[in-house]
């Protein structure tokens, strides 16, 4: 089993995140066979959060719809990643905290032995804080799981 640089899924889900030039980056995941997709959402709910991503993921053909299994693995994908936001504690309008996010999924293969599946990857990048302007921070979280 070998995870070389450049397929390191979790590494190009942060660099599309944070990219100037995501069109760029799109064809160098598309180069590793990789379906990729980003988007932007803020809410003081969590699973506002997470259904925005779920969403993207479902109308870019990221997962299928009716296949528990990815739509599963992009759901803890997404907790880990709001975990590294919250730190630990995903919680937000309940203790008066609020997010605006911008994310990017990614699906592929990982590893050079086909056999080992395709893995997804969230990211997360934005801010965190009191819904008053000005009361926030900056924060990322990543999230990895298999499919």
């Amino acid at each position: 089993m070998t995870l070389s640089k450049d397929r390191r899924i979790g590494r190009a889900a942060i660099l599309l995140l944070l990219s100037d030039d995501s069109e760029q980056q799109f064809s160098v995941l598309e180069n590793n066979g990789w379906k990729g997709c980003t988007g932007n959402v803020g809410s003081m709910d969590a699973h506002k959060v997470v259904a925005a991503i779920e969403t993207a993921a479902k109308k870019n053909g990221i997962i299928q719809t009716g296949v528990y299994r990815e739509v599963h693995a992009l759901y803890h994908a997404i907790m880990e990643a709001l975990q590294g936001v919250t730190r630990g504690q995903v919680q937000l309008g309940s203790v008066l905290r609020t997010v605006g996010l911008t994310f990017a999924v990614l699906r592929g293969q990982t590893y050079e032995n086909e056999l080992e599946g395709e893995w997804i990857a969230v990211s997360l990048y934005g801010t965190i804080g009191a819904p008053v302007k000005g009361s926030e921070h900056e924060a990322i979280g990543l999230g990895i799981n298999h499919i």
